[in-house]
């Protein structure tokens, strides 16, 4: 009862969390930070790196940002604030450009796009899948050492919960790739989840 008791609450959030990181709907920056038509034509039109990157500097001294680097910089992300066609950051089910704020990436598992309004629950999403895999390999591992440390060599049909009836039929196969599925996605997880969290350590995004 205790292992069904931790299974679904395991099973609960992880559903829950997938649920909020697919319809949260990602969260586009206000328009007074949106270029202006000039500015994005006069950026555009240079070809120079270092001009293009005094105009943005240009740009965002007029936003109203008031967190700062140590040096006195602007913490944004000046490329945002541009607003261009789909070819920036792609949305399936949209027929149009949107700048995302805080955007980190475009998640085929979740078809949404992760950034400031869903990022929490992509980060639980995968702590809890990592957790769902962990308890699964954990409670299956225990059956799988059953198959070489007990035997049945009785001819009649096994119709009992004994460890040795494991040992026969279609029951094997299935402990068997349910930890092998496990532990894939399991050692997976794990090091999404450890790049994510080494992320948010460093206050940086993937793009």
């Amino acid at each position: 009862v205790a292992y069904l008791v931790v299974f679904h609450i395991l099973f609960v959030l992880f559903v829950w969390t997938y649920w909020k990181s697919v319809f949260t709907l990602p969260i586009q920056p206000g328009k007074k930070f949106h270029m202006s038509y000039a500015d994005q034509e006069r950026y555009e039109n240079e070809e120079r790196p270092e001009v293009q990157r005094q105009i943005l500097a240009e740009i965002a001294r007029k936003l109203p940002v008031y967190t700062r680097t140590g040096n006195g910089g602007f913490a944004v992300d000046l490329q945002l604030v541009m607003k261009y066609q789909l070819r920036i950051f792609h949305f399936s089910f949209l027929s149009f450009c949107r700048c995302v704020l805080k955007m980190d990436h475009h998640c085929p598992w979740v078809n949404n796009c992760i950034g400031f309004s869903n990022y929490k629950f992509f980060l639980l999403f995968l702590a809890y899948s990592l957790l769902y895999c962990l308890y699964i390999a954990a409670t299956v591992f225990k059956y799988f050492l059953k198959y070489w440390t007990v035997t049945r060599h009785s001819p009649e049909p096994c119709r009992s919960p004994e460890p040795a009836c494991l040992t026969n039929g279609r029951s094997k196969f299935h402990i068997l790739f349910l930890l092998f599925v496990a532990i894939m996605f399991f050692v997976s997880l794990m090091f999404l989840f450890g790049y994510h969290c080494w992320l948010v350590s460093r206050n940086r995004s993937t793009l």
